[in-house]
């Protein structure tokens, strides 16, 4: 029963993370806002405070756990399914509060600053790479991978953790992976100009 549980739970998880990649590039990017999802994802892009919300996420996540549910109890049995559900919900959620802290919070350890450069890469490098957030497992899987070098954050996409409030540059602990463009293009690393209220936004592709 236990290694049924487990099981159920492992898949859940790693379910979870070919649909953060499959939702996020096939069904947010591809579609150009062509579905509700895919315009909600792109107003994110052209302004990185934006976030979707809680209803409309609900929206989505209710039937697809719904679906998930109703497949994998009679396939799995019922604690195994019920474990499968449950670990996709709250991996979802898991990613939903990264996502969130990405942008809103200062990274704490490696995985945090991998995460921030791996996802801002996306955002302000190239974004049809990097679609996984929590993993590059899929990205790795079908070629979208790539490593972020120095990103350049345009200056009204620049978030409150990332710049000094009383310079207006750089934090120094983030100069080294980051700059922010300044609206004429030129560039800032930690220089006292730079602010994070006005730039032009990401083109989302």
């Amino acid at each position: 029963m236990l290694g049924q549980i487990a099981a159920g739970a492992v898949a859940g998880a790693l379910v979870w993370s070919f649909l953060e990649y499959a939702l996020h590039d096939w069904y947010g990017h591809r579609p150009r806002g062509r579905n509700e999802f895919s315009r909600e994802h792109l107003s994110h892009h052209a302004d990185t405070r934006y976030f979707s919300p809680a209803a409309k996420k609900l929206k989505l996540a209710v039937p697809v756990l719904g679906l998930a549910a109703a497949l994998a109890i009679p396939l799995a049995g019922a604690a195994a399914g019920c474990a499968f559900t449950a670990a996709l919900a709250l991996s979802w959620l898991g990613y939903e509060v990264l996502h969130r802290r990405i942008h809103t919070h200062p990274p704490r350890g490696p995985y945090g600053r991998w995460a921030r450069r791996h996802h801002l890469h996306h955002h302000f490098a190239n974004p049809r790479a990097n679609h996984g957030v929590t993993s590059p497992l899929w990205d790795l899987v079908f070629g979208t991978w790539e490593r972020p070098a120095r990103i350049v954050v345009p200056q009204r996409q620049a978030m409150p953790w990332l710049c000094d409030p009383k310079t207006g540059g750089v934090r120094p602990e983030y100069a080294a992976d980051y700059e922010v463009r300044r609206p004429r293009g030129r560039r800032t690393g930690s220089a006292p100009q730079a602010t994070p209220e006005a730039a032009q936004p990401v083109a989302a592709a």
